[in-house]
């Protein structure tokens, strides 16, 4: 079993400090795990809403709830999207009784909905799949090709595990989405989804997979935005300020889980990623979600100019600025994008992550460093280093 440590510490002092907490992200990552660590399923306070028995027992919400102490787990709770208005009434009472724990498979009509009935009351956590930062160093070549998603990676063969995710994006587009009340079309958003594979790490633009689907452009943008509020997709936004450079303005689209773009790009095995054309686009979009999930940066945007000039990640942290370069190079060089982005951004870093084993100093502020290295010392990334080994 896969130790979770800082998410189930990060899950305690949410309990502490909210009367209500919301545990979000996409199904099949862990939440249901990570919360019988805080109360077994066996408990009369955990009520699972996939479960008849649970369901009998809150028609009466209310009643079920009001004489409840200590914490209080409601799984599934997107099933019963009626239960907010009545945790908000729980939430109020003082001095309060019990600590609500909700988990659910977020969609942006569900965090509407409980950021406007709990507002003040409710503290929402994402949780994702497997990080490197919890797997170690060692783990990457196998968490690159098979993503996080726990039955994914811990699959016994590459076709135990791409079994599953083909198993988990047929569920997810045939049963969930229905569930959810999304009237979505499964074959078409599948179509969606895997177009979206091929533009993954490249700047969007809504027109040319309007016209690829048959379909007006709102309809494109809405199906990207169901994707990304199922964390299915990452739309990352652009930095823009008033330099003399024109800027782009559209956001990049990543798949999130590097597993499930690999499945819908048809990548089986090793051999088939290292020579797909989208294995460097790959490589980045991997890097990229351990370094968020790493660092934990107060705002994340990419930068790049219509004269060229380009930076990956732009991480806000502190009150400080830091870049971030993802090459699958074996030993990257400093480049004239890295200068000028240096300079015209005013960063107080730039990392320049790659698939080797070396730390080394490119210039001054820029370092070369490995990729795995968000395992062990994350703060090496934002300039923090214990030892520099120089080239």
């Amino acid at each position: 079993m896969i130790e979770r440590t800082r998410y189930l510490a990060d899950l305690r002092r949410a309990m502490k400090r909210s009367v209500v907490t919301a545990l979000v992200g996409p199904r099949q990552c862990g939440k249901t795990t990570l919360a019988r660590e805080i109360l077994p399923a066996a408990s009369p306070s955990y009520f699972d809403l996939e479960d008849p028995r649970s369901l009998t027992r809150l028609e009466q919400p209310m009643t079920a709830l009001a004489g409840l102490k200590g914490a209080v787990v409601i799984d599934e709770f997107q099933r019963r999207p009626d239960l907010f208005p009545v945790l908000r009434v729980l939430a109020d009472r003082r001095p309060a009784p019990c600590r609500f724990l909700i988990l659910g498979s977020a969609t942006p009509d569900l965090l509407r909905q409980s950021s406007e009935t709990l507002a003040g009351r409710v503290e929402i956590l994402t949780l994702g799949g497997f990080s490197l930062e919890e797997l170690g160093p060692e783990a990457l070549p196998k968490h690159w090709r098979r993503g996080g998603f726990p039955r994914a990676f811990l699959g016994r063969s590459e076709e135990d595990s791409r079994s599953w995710r083909r198993q988990f994006i047929q569920a997810l587009l045939e049963r969930d989405l229905p569930q959810l009340g999304i009237g979505i079309p499964a074959q078409a958003l599948l179509r969606f989804w895997t177009m979206l594979a091929h533009y993954h790490g490249g700047i969007w633009n809504s027109a040319e997979p309007a016209r690829s689907l048959g379909v007006a452009e709102p309809t494109v943008r809405r199906y990207l935005d169901l994707l990304t509020g199922l964390f299915m997709v990452r739309q990352l936004q652009p930095w823009h300020e008033n330099l003399k450079k024109r800027q782009v303005k559209a956001p990049k689209v990543y798949i999130r889980d590097s597993g499930l773009l690999h499945e819908l790009l048809g990548i089986r095995n090793e051999k088939d990623l290292f020579s797909h054309p989208k294995c460097g686009a790959s490589w980045e979009g991997y890097a990229l979600e351990q370094v968020l999930h790493a660092v934990e940066p107060d705002q994340v945007f990419f930068w790049a100019t219509h004269q060229g000039a380009e930076l990956d990640l732009l991480l806000f942290k502190e009150g400080k600025r830091f870049g971030v370069e993802v090459k699958r190079q074996d030993a990257p060089g400093i480049t004239a994008s890295m200068r000028i982005a240096l300079q015209d951004l005013q960063l107080d870093h730039l990392a320049v992550l790659y698939p080797g084993d070396q730390t080394y100093d490119l210039a001054e502020r820029i370092t070369a460093l490995p990729l795995s290295i968000v395992a062990t010392q994350p703060s090496a990334i934002l300039g923090r280093r214990r030892r520099i080994a120089r080239r």
